[in-house]
């Protein structure tokens, strides 16, 4: 029996030899998976250079012949800003997508450059895709159809379904055509709010909401099983002047005699039932069209009042994004900037369709610090959010006033709570008769789950070296004392929201009180109670600048935004307009290469929840339960909110 030690050195232990074994292989498959990625992006750019080259060559401008129809077939929602991230939307536009988002400027630029084009004959308007849009911007759409009717062109529109806001527009039209398989639903104005008090019980969570206004409903689904009386009151003042707002704008432009509109919905169902169910022929009777057409038959109507296309098949006409490309760019030096201040109003930086703190203030102060701009107009269409976040961006409009250059708001579908807060450092506020504002008052939600932790047997604990910690912690009720922290400094917020908003109105504190209270008022009943100065559309607010600036009355505008990437603005200065020649810098973004200066950290996004839950995206409590999952990993207990959930479904 030998007495020797084992060697320590030679042969390699078996562990090692499976470990450099097993690395080797791994490194194998890593190499591999790199190969087939670059190979992959070798064939992407190809893909995507090969676009741009047809891009660049499409994005230019078309040659309009004589008697040329501008069709506006308007298709999503119509909104100040295209929301989301840059990458977004090219992201969609990459994969053949169509932009699913109007910006409103573009439909009013491209309306009154066609009225003075001698080459566009007519205007067709194509509703039946058309989304969201409040009446406000329905109305400042309506008055640019009148302009290009002013310049002696009709207006036609045809469809085959039309909402009550694709009516609206279609409504201005010279001629309107229906589908005879079509028709036309109007409504009216309302709002339906899913309630969870019931629901939150049984799950043993608390909702906690703590605010100030008897009339500050934001938080009110989650701890009433419905809407209050002080709810319904509000509500109903401000609907019914919105639909009578409606059905005067409709009766005018269609020529029908006062009340046409609410007594033909009165007459439902017996009237329809009385045409066969005919929905179209129920339409034409009422004086809501002018006539039934199919499609070909409009086509041959255009063809006929004007001139064909090269084809022979129909009329001679070009798109809006095709045309949005003869009408000149805003000068870069314009005297008179824009700042759009749309989406809900969050803390830090924020994409197109959100306004944040940061980012909406340096847009104002790069307006203020740039010697060409001698005005400011600040448009505003946001329910509100971060009281923080407000009065970041109110104090910057405030110090643009102490830098000797007026500010005017012009307020668009909402301008209420925080989007109100963050108006009141104006030398003016003009606002549309149908704008929804007010809403001045303020609420915070404290949200716990102590009975759902009750349930499922789990038991919370711990050393705390003073009351303060854990107060406010999820797990466990609310404590008292704390939550008289948070209503206290809630109701000073109030305080001070209300002073700041007498001071701006000239005013008492105690006047301002008596028509705050979270109460929602439209652009007409605030300016009655002085809580604006006069109600006008956006052009209204322009001219009330130029004139406070001194300046000519057509002095030029612009519009102050963030700037895009270093490759967007190759792309922007080659011409690259075109879907195709997009998605070049939609994949320079993804693959890191270019970084996206519209995205921000972290957004809330209860879009893709919804997308994993169909039916609860369609009820609406996918919405509301991730904003109030957002709250709880938030954090922020002392976090004041002047949000107001206002806006009409219709």
């Amino acid at each position: 029996m030998s007495d020797e030690t084992p060697s320590t050195t030679g042969a390699t232990p078996a562990p090692a030899r499976w470990r450099r074994l097993l690395s080797g292989v791994g490194r194998a498959l890593d190499a591999l998976q790199t190969g087939i990625k670059r190979l992959l992006l070798l064939l992407a750019i190809g893909g995507a250079v090969a676009g741009a080259i047809t891009g660049i060559q499409l994005s230019r401008p078309p040659a309009l012949k004589d008697q040329t129809v501008l069709v506006l077939d308007l298709k999503g929602p119509l909104r100040e800003q295209a929301a989301g991230s840059t990458r977004d939307s090219l992201l969609a536009q990459a994969q053949g997508q169509e932009p699913q988002q109007l910006r409103l400027r573009d439909v009013l630029a491209a309306l009154d450059h066609a009225g003075r084009d001698p080459k566009i004959r007519a205007v067709m308007l194509k509703l039946d895709d058309f989304g969201s849009a409040g009446l406000s911007s329905l109305r400042e759409v309506a008055s640019a159809l009148e302009r290009f009717k002013a310049s002696g062109k009709p207006v036609v529109a045809w469809g085959y379904s039309w909402d009550q806001r694709a009516y609206y527009l279609a409504a201005q039209a010279n001629e309107v055509w229906l589908h005879p398989m079509g028709g036309v639903l109007i409504e009216g104005y309302g709002r339906q709010r899913n309630y969870y008090k019931d629901a939150l019980d049984k799950l043993g969570v608390q909702a906690n909401v703590i605010r100030v206004g008897k009339y500050k409903n934001a938080g009110e689904p989650y701890f009433t099983n419905g809407p209050s009386k002080e709810t319904l009151e509000s509500e109903a003042h401000v609907y019914e002047a919105i639909w009578a707002m409606y059905r005067r704008g409709v009766e005018k432009a269609r020529k029908l005699p006062d009340g046409a509109i609410q007594q033909a919905i009165d007459s439902l169902p017996a009237s329809l039932v009385a045409e066969g169910g005919d929905a179209a022929k129920w339409a034409l009777k009422q004086k809501w069209v002018d006539a039934l057409k199919t499609h070909d038959e409009m086509r041959q109507a255009l063809m006929d009042a004007g001139a064909a296309d090269e084809e022979k098949k129909t009329f001679r006409q070009v798109n809006l994004a095709q045309y949005l490309r003869q009408v000149p760019d805003r000068p870069a030096d314009a005297p008179v900037a824009i700042v759009v201040a749309e989406g809900e109003i969050g803390e830090g930086q924020a994409p197109a369709g959100r306004v944040g703190g940061d980012s909406t203030s340096a847009l104002i102060r790069k307006a203020r610090e740039d010697d060409k701009v001698k005005a400011l107009v600040l448009r505003v269409n946001s329910p509100g959010g971060s009281a923080f976040a407000s009065e970041q961006i109110r104090r910057e409009l405030e110090l643009t006033r102490a830098a000797g250059k007026p500010v005017v708001v012009s307020m668009g579908d909402v301008a209420a709570s925080g989007g109100y807060w963050i108006a009141m450092a104006a030398d003016e506020v003009i606002a549309e008769p149908s704008t929804i504002t007010g809403s001045i008052g303020v609420f915070g939600i404290l949200p716990t789950a102590q009975g759902l932790m009750d349930k499922a047997g789990v038991r919370t604990g711990g050393y705390r070296t003073t009351w303060l910690v854990g107060a406010y912690d999820f797990r466990r009720d609310l404590d008292p004392r704390f939550a008289q922290l948070v209503q206290t400094s809630i109701g000073h917020i109030y305080t001070d929201f209300t002073a700041k908003a007498a001071a701006a109105r000239s005013t008492t504190r105690e006047a301002i009180d008596a028509v705050a209270q979270g109460r929602i008022w439209t652009g007409e009943q605030a300016r009655g109670h002085g809580l604006i100065d006069r109600t006008g559309t956006l052009a209204d607010a322009l001219k009330a600048a130029r004139e406070r600036a001194k300046l000519a009355e057509d002095a030029a505008v612009r519009y102050v935004e963030k700037s895009p990437g270093p490759l967007a603005k190759v792309l922007q200065r080659l011409g690259v307009r075109h879907a195709h020649a997009q998605a070049l810098l939609n994949l320079a973004q993804a693959m890191g290469w270019a970084a996206d200066a519209d995205a921000p950290a972290a957004w809330p996004s209860a879009a893709e929840a919804a997308a994993a839950v169909p039916w609860l995206g369609a009820t609406g409590v996918t919405g509301d339960l991730v904003w109030l999952r957002d709250v709880v990993q938030a954090r922020q207990p002392f976090a004041a909110v002047v949000h107001c959930f206002c806006g009409s479904e219709r």
